[in-house]
């Protein structure tokens, strides 16, 4: 273990927790005796909770003298963690701060074989989807909720490189964190989770994915409402806007498809009365040229991508073309199902497809080589 790893602080966000803290907090001590000299604390960030989770806190308080607890207006799991973090970092001398639930779905006893991998790598996650990881208690919505989380997160958010993002269980060095400046994330729930790994990616971190068993709940509810979800869809775009600067100049170059789009399909049906049903897919093509042209020479030009020039325009058309077939069907829905007039239903079937096109051609035909190991999931598990 890295000698400048002293002090390792549990950071243990609750709200409602009564029937589990207790349980919880005595099996996260039990791993003091295995860390040797490394000094083990919790700190408890309770959300004012009215089943007085922290008066319970408090009267463990004078077995576990490092035991903290802070208490404040509840606002979500996301500002529970930054201000936890920050008090950990600039109060209790965290040397590497260990994120995980307070409700016994993470096993504590994995502590001390995180924080020695933790010698080799910024951040530690137990995930739930490598090979050994499992959630032998979701039920299919709340694993389907979870895979389309993590796609959206690994493929729009930039961090296609990991597996489980959303894993709550984490172990994180001072310096990576102190970079990512947490308390400054515009989230307050769930979605604070997600915005944290993509920060770390972008901070350059190295991370390390072990496998974990998800358990079940020990009492209580799950805490996830619908606010959360809400929150959580609506940070992806955020999180993709603040990670990258090609974005922006994706966007640039979008707009300028538009323009593209629409003045060929408009000189077209209007100058030369070439029929609507040619004259769009004729409109489509010539701004997937032109997008390709723009974002090759300029949006991702600095990138360093292994493909040749004729690979990257076949995968762009590829992704592209997708994008177009759907914006084409619907197109034709709503013009003649919809009887919405043509100008429009070329705008709407546009915006259909951004999503899908820049998550694409960012992702796989402009992909540029990672530095390894960057990431790794199992191969030195003995340490």
């Amino acid at each position: 273990m890295s000698n400048n790893i002293k002090n390792i602080c549990v950071v243990l966000p609750t709200y409602n927790e009564a029937g589990n803290i207790h349980s919880t907090l005595e099996k996260i001590f039990l791993n003091q005796t295995m860390l040797h000299d490394y000094k083990l604390s919790v700190l408890v960030v309770d959300d004012n909770s009215p089943d007085n989770t922290a008066e319970l806190v408090r009267s463990l308080m004078p077995k576990y003298s490092r035991l903290n607890l802070m208490s404040g207006e509840k606002k979500g799991l996301g500002d529970a963690y930054k201000r936890g973090i920050d008090y950990a970092l600039k109060n209790l001398g965290a040397d590497l701060i260990i994120q995980m639930d307070a409700d016994g779905q993470h096993d504590p006893g994995l502590i001390p074989k995180f924080i020695g991998l933790a010698k080799n790598y910024d951040v530690v996650i137990g995930s739930r989807f490598v090979e050994g990881g499992s959630t032998p208690y979701f039920s299919s919505y709340r694993l389907l909720l979870s895979k389309l989380g993590n796609f959206l997160v690994r493929y729009l958010g930039a961090a296609y490189v990991i597996r489980d993002c959303t894993s709550g269980y984490r172990v994180i060095k001072r310096e990576i964190l102190v970079k990512c400046q947490p308390s400054s994330f515009p989230t307050r729930g769930y979605s604070f989770q997600s915005w944290l790994i993509c920060e770390l990616l972008r901070q350059g971190a190295t991370i390390k994915e072990s496998p974990i068993i998800f358990a079940k709940r020990e009492t209580g509810e799950s805490k996830l409402s619908l606010a959360d979800q809400l929150e959580f869809f609506l940070n992806i775009v955020r999180i993709r806007f603040n990670n990258s600067e090609d974005f922006i100049k994706y966007c640039l170059v979008g707009l300028s498809g538009v323009i593209v789009n629409l003045g060929v399909y408009y000189y077209l049906t209007r100058f030369i009365s070439f029929p609507i049903t040619l004259s769009s897919p004729i409109a489509i093509e010539a701004s997937i040229i032109s997008n390709f042209f723009l974002n090759n020479f300029w949006t991702f030009k600095a990138r360093p991508v292994k493909k040749s020039f004729q690979t990257r325009l076949l995968n762009f058309h590829l992704v592209a073309g997708v994008a177009g077939i759907i914006n084409y069907l619907l197109f034709l829905a709503l013009v003649y199902l919809v009887n919405i007039y043509d100008i429009l239903a070329v705008l709407l079937g546009i915006a259909i497809g951004i999503i899908f096109n820049y998550a694409g051609n960012s992702l796989w035909t402009f992909r540029k080589e990672i530095k390894k190991p960057l990431i790794n999931r199992g191969e030195d598990e003995k340490e």
